[in-house]
């Protein structure tokens, strides 16, 4: 087996918890269906993904506003109360990244999916970000997640061999990119979880 160096987290979802409906079921006032329907067909997964890829907040807004105007006040609510969707760090993850940052035998990177504008919230927010050896922000490269060029980005800006590397993230279409790649990597679902995968690379912590 080849030895591994790098270690690649993904953020949201991995470390951190974050999640629209922290916001949308108190404005749908408990209503789970009407809430989900929101979620599925006006404010989507696909065009947040958007914004993580570096398209503006704003215009993103008035766009969907100019589609949907009946929707209006809870289009605007998604961004502008974005940073109540951050539910916190997901602490035993957190300690998982503690314990591989205290071997120092590993470079850790961290690779997420993430608007550049609210980005610098959760910098803010969770002092564990300041851990990493460096953190690439979809938003800032003008692309994201499932595309090759944000993997390539990481491996040549940290000088990461994709062989030597595993990648950690909740969204499977993700690890299958990376895979394409030659980047090892682990479908994280939970922290015991991925302490017994990170065994199966000899990472013991």
């Amino acid at each position: 087996m080849t030895t591994i160096n790098t270690i690649i987290f993904d953020l949201g979802g991995v470390l951190i918890d974050w999640n629209p409906e922290y916001v949308f079921l108190d404005a749908f006032q408990g209503d789970h269906k009407k809430m989900q329907w929101f979620l599925a067909n006006i404010c989507t997964t696909d065009w947040n993904e958007n914004q993580d890829a570096g398209y503006p907040l704003n215009q993103a807004t008035n766009d969907l506003i100019a589609r949907f105007p009946e929707y209006e006040n809870l289009i605007k609510m998604y961004y502008g109360n974005w940073e109540n969707m951050l539910g916190g760090s997901i602490d035993e993850t957190v300690h998982i990244l503690d314990s591989l940052v205290k071997l120092n035998k590993y470079k850790i990177v961290a690779l997420t999916n993430w608007s550049h504008e609210t980005f610098p919230i959760a910098l803010k927010r969770f002092n564990f970000l300041s851990w990493f050896d460096g953190i690439v922000v979809s938003g800032e490269e003008k692309t994201r997640k499932p595309f090759a060029k944000i993997y390539t980005t990481t491996l040549d800006r940290y000088n990461i061999k994709a062989k030597k590397a595993i990648f950690i993230d909740d969204n499977l279409r993700n690890i299958e990119a990376a895979k394409k790649l030659n980047i090892n990597g682990i479908h994280f679902k939970n922290p015991k979880q991925l302490i017994e995968a990170l065994k199966t690379y000899n990472i013991y912590i």
